[in-house]
Formats: C-alpha cells, sequence, structure tokens
C-alpha cells in the first residue's frame, strides 16, 4: 500500500504537513539547511544537537544554535544532557527560542557525549532517562520528541523496554535509528524493531535510517505502521533526494541549479555563523554538492583552496552563469532576517554572526 507522504500528521497538537523529517545532524543541520530542506519538502526539521551545559553556562557558540527563522516552522530543538533539572531548563531556553518541539537525544554514539552519561547512553540507564523526559515536559509547554537508538550493544532490544517508558514519561512522539551505538552507521538498520515499537506506543513513531529513496521510504512506512520517515545523511548537499522522496520527482538537477542552491546556502552560512566559522565549515558541502557526477571532481578541490566564501561565490557563478537568476528567485523567497527570535540573554556578537 502507498502511502501519501504529502499528508499531514500531528504531534499531539503540532501539525506536521509531510511524513518527511530532516534529521538533527551534528555539523550539519544549521539554519539554512533547516531552510532549504523545509523547500525541498521536509515537514518537519531539527537543529543539530545543543548541550544543556552548554546553554545552562551561556556558552557563546552554543547559544549561536538558537536562531529560528520564520520559515523554519514546524522546528524541533534537540538537547542533550544527563541531568533531568539542567535538560529542563534548557528546554525552556529552546522554547524561548521558538521551538515548537522539544527533541532529546537518547541516540548520540559519540564517545564525547556517552562519556558524559548522556546520549545512547541513557538507554542503558532508564529511570534516569524516565527522569529526564518527565522534567522536560513538565517544563517545555510543547510536545516532547525523544530520538533513541536500539541499545548500546549489536543485537539489544533496550528501545523495546524503554521506549514505552518513556512515553509514560511524557514523551509525545519517539524516532527509532535502529542500529546499536556500537555499529555507528555501519551495518543496516533493523526496521523489523521500528515495528515492534510502533505496536508497543500509542504515540507516533518515526522511523530512522537507511531512507534513501521513495520506494524504500514507502516500504519503511508500509512494514512498520510508522507515521513519518526521517531522512538524514542522503541530504547532506542533495536537497532533490527530499523532492524526490516526497513528491517521486527524481529528476537530476541542472548544473544551474546546483550551483545556485550551494551558493545561497554559502551565503546564508556566512550570515549565520560568520565568514571565518562558514569559511571552515563550508568545506564539505562542497564534496556533497557537486559530487554524483555533477561537476568534475577537480572543481570540488579547486573550491576547497580558495580563501574567501566570496571567491567561492564567484567561481561558481563563473562556472554555471545560469544560476545568477536563479539565485536571485531563491534569496527574494527568504525571510528578512530581521524576524529571527533572537532570546534576550544571547550575546550581542551572536546577532552579527560572532
Amino acid at each position: 500500500m502507498q502511502v501519501d507522504l504529502r499528508q499531514s500528521w500531528w504531534i499531539r497538537d503540532v501539525e506536521i504537513p509531510t511524513r518527511l523529517v530532516l534529521a538533527p545532524m551534528a555539523g550539519v543541520s544549521v539554519q539554512a539547511f533547516r531552510r532549504q530542506g523545509r523547500r525541498y519538502g521536509a515537514g518537519l526539521v531539527c537543529s543539530e544537537m545543543v548541550s544543556c551545559a552548554g546553554l545552562e553556562h551561556k556558552n557563546e557558540r552554543t547559544l549561536g544554535y538558537l536562531r529560528v527563522a520564520r520559515d523554519e516552522h514546524p522546528l524541533a530543538i534537540q538537547i542533550f544532557g544527563s541531568e533531568p533539572q539542567v535538560m529542563a531548563e534548557a528546554a525552556r531556553m529552546v522554547v524561548a527560542a521558538g521551538a515548537d518541539i522539544v527533541d532529546i537525544n537518547f541516540g548520540c554514539p559519540v564517545r564525547k557525549v556517552t562519556k558524559t552519561g548522556a546520549g545512547a547512553t541513557l538507554l542503558e540507564d532508564p529511570d534516569r532517562a524516565c527522569a529526564i523526559v518527565e522534567a522536560v515536559a513538565s517544563t517545555a509547554g510543547v510536545p516532547v520528541s525523544v530520538k533513541m537508538r536500539r541499545g548500546l550493544e549489536d543485537g539489544s532490544r533496550a528501545c523495546l523496554t524503554v521506549g514505552p517508558r518513556l512515553v509514560e514519561a511524557g514523551a509525545a512522539t519517539l524516532t527509532l535509528h535502529p542500529r546499536s551505538a556500537r555499529q555507528m552507521y555501519t551495518g543496516e538498520a533493523d526496521h523489523s524493531l521500528t515495528a515492534e515499537l510502533v505496536e508497543r506506543v500509542d504515540v507516533p513513531v518515526i522511523a530512522s535510517g537507511d531512507i534513501t529513496s521513495r520506494a524504500r521510504a514507502q516500504a519503511v512506512l508500509a512494514t512498520t505502521s510508522a507515521a513519518a520517515v526521517m531522512v538524514g545523511r542522503g541530504a547532506q548537499g542533495n536537497p532533490w533526494a527530499l523532492r524526490e522522496i516526497v513528491d517521486g520527482d527524481a529528476a537530476e538537477p541542472s548544473r544551474e541549479e546546483v550551483a545556485a542552491e550551494l551558493i545561497v546556502f554559502v551565503r546564508e552560512t556566512v550570515r549565520e555563523l560568520g565568514g571565518r566559522r562558514a569559511a571552515g565549515f563550508l568545506k564539505k558541502f562542497y564534496g556533497w554538492y557537486l559530487g554524483r557526477g555533477r561537476f568534475p571532481k577537480s572543481f570540488k578541490q579547486e573550491l576547497v583552496q580558495l580563501e574567501s566564501t566570496d571567491d567561492i561565490v564567484m567561481r561558481l557563478l563563473a562556472a554555471a552563469p545560469g544560476a545568477a537568476e536563479i539565485v536571485e528567485g531563491l534569496e527574494s523567497e527568504l525571510p528578512d532576517p530581521a524576524d529571527e527570535i533572537l532570546l534576550d540573554s544571547m550575546p550581542i556578537s551572536i546577532y552579527g554572526g560572532g
């Protein structure tokens, strides 16, 4: 049975306009990435994970993650930590910044996160995990979602026992990436676990892992009865993958379209991060956008060697002159930066991309 991926659904009182969710990814999910995802069909977009300790200590870079533009909604801001009350205060801050949903990370497998007792480690400490969800849910005033893995070790089924308890504690939706933390991103996502989780809880479940095409999305939705699918790595530098999943439009973008999207992404990232930070941050994106046979490999290497983002934009326009008109159209649709919600407690330098 084919699922209409353009059909809306609800996370408590928040309507999600499509069945496609853009994953939170550290070092990737900046505002420009999220806004692009919304344009290409993602019904819900998520920030990269935000440290509750960083928010507690008013860390300038951490607070900088809390920029929200009006064309991002509905938006989930993801937080991580291991102390319930600190997480509750972080939830209060991200809601004040404009989050429609507070997402809690119980899935990150990276050592620097798990060694603090956060991320996927909490699947092995269900009492603390539930205390975190309860504290956040009682404070946030918006729906709380939880993103988790199957467990720490290969073969773990911890998600199936912890998941229902998290719902009892106040989670309004669960996202399951059915790989273990040990697996990282190797092997395959076992969506038979997703189907079991759907049977055990009475909230929407989002299926994450190996959603790389419309056919795969349809298969996972049909076999698991999940409410939606989440796409992560497949959308890196490739928003057209989102369009293919939602609408079945598999047309390859022209070189001009690719260059235009990259130019807008570069400019918006500079606005958000500032020129110095953006220059380093953007380097990984050049290969993602320009690969897949879209441009010669040598062109990506050429861009990486350029010193400024202005030089990057000029080189892209020289390689694809027709991109200029597309860029103009894309930028005309962007909201005024003045519409962003900015917390009064943020250091003023963040507003200028410091």
